[in-house]
């Protein structure tokens, strides 16, 4: 890839099981500073914007030395989808391709977060998730997906099945507005691959029990 890669860390103010959830703190920082830190750690963008429509979180971007992208009010509360929010966003700024970093993912490195970008540069995907290789027996509905009732397989024989984690997420400009354009599903539009990034850093926070587990499982890890 040889146009302008953009980091976009969207992160709005309202959140309904944890309030506040990109200011809570972690380890004394907020998580959207852990998750700036993070994009400007893995020196792989051409820049660092924050999405949101706070002024708090605003500040605290622009203390960070990251760009702040002010979003709708609209697109703020818990009806918009990303892919509204993701749209606005590459409606306004001119790149090739965008790499979403979840600040709620904070246990994602700076490595994995190089390791994806590299990936996504070396291949001609559209889309690039990131997910969990869970190696274990899945059903869906009561019926097996990687196994069998027939016979009992051993778990390190088994296909892993990718489990989206959301942490990270690249997509390419053009082909999301054009999906868009089309009124159809942008999110998994074109050429998808999928990047595994460890348990861990797909450890998504959600509610203070979260937070809690990502604040041990950091101490651990220091």
């Amino acid at each position: 890839m040889t146009g302008k890669l953009i980091a976009m860390i969207p992160a709005r103010l309202g959140s309904q099981r944890l309030k506040k959830k990109n200011l809570a703190l972690l380890n004394g920082e907020p998580l959207i500073a852990h998750a700036i830190r993070k994009c400007f750690a893995a020196n792989c963008f051409d820049e660092v914007w924050v999405n949101s429509e706070s002024e708090e979180i605003a500040a605290v971007a622009r203390a960070e030395g990251a760009n702040f992208h002010e979003r709708p009010i609209e697109l703020a509360n818990n009806v918009a989808t990303s892919e509204d929010f993701v749209g606005e966003f590459f409606r306004n700024h001119e790149c090739e391709a965008m790499v979403q970093v979840h600040s709620i993912a904070p246990l994602l490195t700076a490595g994995e977060v190089r390791g994806f970008v590299e990936t996504y540069n070396k291949n001609e995907y559209d889309v690039l998730l990131s997910c969990i290789d869970d190696q274990i027996e899945v059903a869906f509905e009561g019926m097996p997906v990687n196994f069998t009732f027939a016979e009992k397989t051993n778990s390190q024989d088994l296909k892993p099945m990718q489990r989206i984690t959301w942490s990270i997420t690249a997509w390419r400009r053009s082909m999301f507005l054009d999906a868009l354009s089309q009124k159809k599903t942008a999110t998994y539009y074109g050429r998808v691959g999928f990047y595994p990034v460890s348990p861990t850093s797909g450890h998504v926070i959600k509610t203070q029990r979260d937070l809690e587990i990502a604040a041990a499982l950091m101490n651990i890890a220091d």
